[in-house]
């Protein structure tokens, strides 16, 4: 059997790491599975639909990334990396409410 050849430029760094997804009046966990230079691979806890634009926070890294989802099959989410900001110290307004939830995840 034959495995179609993978369409990406850039390798993906397989990853297990706790996040945050969220987007106005919507904050849910989940795992990030792989990422590279332009995007990822998320997996929620539960079967809900992502809107188009969301942040993901990685905890342990206190990254903001913002993003477009790419794609949605189940629990498990592409998505296209828009831009990315540390949440440590001083943070752009439109990334307050992040930093709040990073801050509540136990960030530091």
């Amino acid at each position: 059997m034959n495995t179609p050849p993978d369409r990406r430029f850039e390798l993906r760094s397989p990853t297990n790491e706790r996040g945050l997804v969220l987007a106005p009046g919507f904050e849910t966990p989940c795992v990030m599975i792989d990422r590279s230079a332009q995007g990822g691979r998320i997996r929620l806890d539960r079967d809900l639909l992502l809107p188009k634009v969301v942040v993901v926070i990685d905890i342990d890294q206190g990254l903001a990334i913002e993003a477009q989802v790419a794609w949605q099959k189940g629990i498990e989410a592409g998505l296209k990396r828009i831009g990315q900001a540390s949440l440590r110290g001083l943070v752009p307004s439109r990334l307050s409410d992040a930093r709040a939830a990073w801050l509540r995840a136990g960030g530091r």
